[in-house]
This record gives structure tokens, sequence and C-alpha cells, in this order.
């Protein structure tokens, strides 16, 4: 289940792992965003097991399209939507930029809000 691409000279090949890594570090520098959640119980519990650095993170590839389904925490008292959409186009920017491929969905779930330390 990887995207690939066949040139003259041989074939590329892109797992859903490296476009997850890509959306993960540009979702994690978007305005508002402080960090990225599980997006069940299950994979909670796992997570605690495994440490997984792309957790919040799901890419479906069904051979023509890429989806992206983004778990993320937001910081509390920003504008929620306004934080969702710009992770939208910020991860939809950066994916793009690295593979060349054109993004079919971006989908934020916005699982939590978190204070900052004021100190």
């Amino acid at each position: 289940m990887s995207t690939e691409e066949t040139t003259p000279i041989g074939s590329i090949h892109i797992s859903p792992k490296a476009i997850a890594t890509i959306a993960w570090q540009a979702a994690l520098q978007s305005y508002g965003v402080v960090g990225l959640a599980p997006k069940n119980l299950a994979d909670n519990i796992a997570g605690r097991i495994v440490k997984d650095p792309l957790q919040g993170v799901d890419v479906t590839y069904d051979g023509s399209q890429i989806a992206i389904d983004l778990y993320v925490i937001v910081e509390y008292g920003t504008r929620i939507k306004s934080v969702a959409t710009s992770v939208a186009n910020t991860v939809r920017y950066q994916v793009e930029k690295a593979l060349g491929l054109p993004i079919q969905a971006i989908n934020v779930h916005v699982q939590g809000l978190r204070i900052s330390d004021e100190d």
C-alpha cells in the first residue's frame, strides 16, 4: 500500500509512513497545535505500551488518491476552526510540495484542548 511511480530508469515507492511523517511534522509546526492525540482508546493504550512517533496521523492510499486524518490537541483560547483550517492548509502544502502528488482529503479531528503553562 504505497504510492508508486514508474520512470524510464526505474520505479519510486513512497510508503504511507513517510507521508505520515511529513504530515506529522507540518501539523506540529502549525499555530495553535500543542500536540497530536490517538484517534481512539485502543490506540491510546497501544501508544502507552509502544511509543509511536506518528501517533495522531492516519494516511490512506487507495491506489489513486491520498487521504490524511489528523487528530490534534489545540491550545485553549485559540479559534478552533481557524487552527483546524490552518493545519489542513499547512499539511496539504507541505505534503504536496514534498511528494509532487495531489492530496484528495485532509480531515482534522480536534481531540482536545490544552492550557499551556503561563510561567
